[in-house]
């Protein structure tokens, strides 16, 4: 059961990353052009992982809403654990908060190194394509 639960958090946790990961490369442009409008890189990354942050603190307590009932009802395959045992809620939630921190903070650092120029540059490239 432990290799079960081990390869659960696992999945969870590369789940996690890779959705936030990708949210965040997705902004990418969006960081040149607030680089380009003064924007600190540090501002960036603060707002970028704060708003992930908001996002993870209400998935964490929707799951854990969710989780109190659901081990109830599996209570009795659990060994050498309580239904309710506060030690392993907090390490789960401490481990993919930590995921999701880090799956916020490295796209968002490579985003704000951005050239702004070539980030204004092609958006002015797609704008005239939208005028023609």
């Amino acid at each position: 059961m432990s290799a079960f639960a081990a390869a659960a958090l696992l999945l969870a946790a590369l789940g996690v990353y890779g959705i936030v990961w990708y949210s965040v490369s997705q902004r990418a442009r969006e960081f040149g052009i607030r680089v380009a409008l003064g924007a600190q890189p540090g501002q960036i990354i603060a707002m970028v992982v704060g708003q992930n942050l908001r996002v993870i603190a209400l998935g964490l307590a929707v799951g854990l809403l969710i989780t109190i009932p659901a081990t109830r009802l599996l209570g009795g395959l659990l060994y050498r654990v309580g239904p309710n045992d506060p030690t392993t809620f907090i390490a789960i939630a401490a481990i993919l908060s930590a995921v999701a921190v880090v799956a916020s903070y490295v796209p968002a650092r490579r985003g704000t190194q951005v050239d702004p120029v070539v980030t204004l540059k092609t958006e002015l490239r797609g704008l005239d394509g939208l005028t023609a």
